[in-house]
């Protein structure tokens, strides 16, 4: 496993080691300097409802896992930068853009990350792949997981059943069946009214479970999901744990129709509808192949803090930000400092984008007068498609615009 970079422990360590919280700032900088997710879990038809995408439109987002890089492409923008901390997570945003590439055509690309499990893969990334790849991304690939597996072998394995987060759902699966639940019947669902039936049957029972109960009290249990300290902070006070998981999981399992919503598939079954491919991410529809191919010219890659990219921007040279979930790690300094290159670089009408753990947007308490001044909230517009996300595991999605 690599090292933690100066970047993260900049963004993570706030507090002193000695604390408690500074305790599990370290140890979830620790946890996170891997594979977190398989998948991004935040909503591109909801992103990109609120981003508003032109063909003049230049990006900014934070890359996670590369799914919402590539679901952009398909509202053709002019250009797209995606930067992360996590390695992990930008070495597979690269190798999406490079599969994209190289493979032959939309049913080996499906293969490897819809799929994420056939027995062709490592060789098609030796074959077509790998030669077109920098030193750095194939000696990544070809490094070796904590269990000793090559890491391009997660996609013969099955990629959305690894990862830190996959890990944590097949065990908490694992406790289902033990206890005679069976979540993944979800999946066999025909209407709303039978996804109700069969959450309260086999899915809201197992927050009674005295094991869930306390693993989802554990600071490690929420760092498998990603959630850092500041945000199980955020969320304790806002009340009881296992009732937040318990309604979130309940958003997710009966709010939209579940033959389109892959966020459920994934939750329930690790996997995508392959059969009928209506719930699967935009970028990994037949339809958007070609076009996402040809405009992978527009995406370039960052490793790093946002912060520090922003610093090096000329001003007015982006006019959409994506923060996903990472404000929630911020103190109210660093949250100033990052707002304040968003007013430089960004242009006038500039839209914003992030969701938190809890439902209120930091930023109402965070930043100074002045620079609060120079954004609209749209919070009627956020609540009505916080209302709409499919992935439904957030306390709240908030839209600002830089004003005119």
């Amino acid at each position: 496993m690599a090292g933690i970079s100066d970047a993260m422990r900049d963004a993570v360590h706030q507090h002193a080691p000695t604390s408690l919280m500074g305790m599990q700032q370290r140890l979830f900088s620790f946890w996170f300097n891997s594979f977190i997710y398989n998948q991004i879990w935040e909503d591109p038809t909801v992103d990109m409802q609120a981003l508003q995408l032109t063909s003049e439109s230049r990006v900014l987002t934070i890359a996670s896992g590369g799914c919402n890089v590539l679901n952009y492409l398909t509202a053709n923008p002019a250009h797209i930068t995606a930067i992360d901390l996590n390695p992990y997570h930008l070495s597979l945003t690269r190798l999406k853009l490079a599969a994209l590439k190289h493979l032959p055509d939309h049913a080996a690309f499906y293969d490897f990350f819809g799929y994420a499990d056939r027995d062709t893969n490592p060789a098609h990334y030796e074959q077509y792949i790998r030669p077109h790849l920098d030193d750095a991304l194939d000696g990544f690939w070809q490094g070796r997981s904590i269990l000793g597996q090559k890491r391009i072998h997660m996609f013969r394995d099955g990629l959305y059943r690894q990862t830190r987060f996959g890990y944590f759902m097949r065990f908490l699966h694992w406790i289902a069946r033990r206890t005679n639940y069976h979540p993944e019947k979800l999946l066999t669902a025909t209407s709303l009214y039978e996804q109700k039936a069969i959450f309260q049957q086999h899915i809201a029972p197992f927050f009674d479970n005295k094991l869930v109960k306390f693993l989802g009290k554990l600071p490690m249990s929420v760092f498998s999901l990603g959630i850092p300290p500041q945000q199980y902070k955020a969320m304790k006070e806002q009340g009881n744990l296992i009732e937040q998981y318990r309604e979130r999981v309940e958003r997710l399992a009966c709010d939209t129709p579940i033959q389109n919503n892959y966020f459920a598939w994934q939750g329930f079954s690790h996997s995508y509808d392959h059969e009928k491919r209506q719930a699967i991410p935009d970028y990994l529809k037949a339809e958007n192949y070609d076009a996402i191919r040809n405009q992978l010219g527009k995406v370039d890659t960052h490793l790093g803090s946002m912060i520090d990219f922003l610093e090096q921007q000329a001003p007015h040279s982006y006019d959409r930000f994506v923060f996903l979930d990472a404000q929630d790690w911020m103190t109210d300094e660093v949250l100033t400092q990052l707002w304040t290159q968003v007013a430089r670089v960004g242009k006038p009408g500039t839209r914003i984008i992030f969701r938190t753990a809890a439902a209120e947007s930091p930023l109402e308490s965070a930043l100074p007068v002045e620079l609060r001044s120079q954004f609209v909230y749209e919070a009627e517009l956020s609540a009505q498609l916080f209302q709409q996300d499919r992935s439904a595991i957030y306390g709240g999605f908030h839209l600002y615009r830089k004003a005119d």
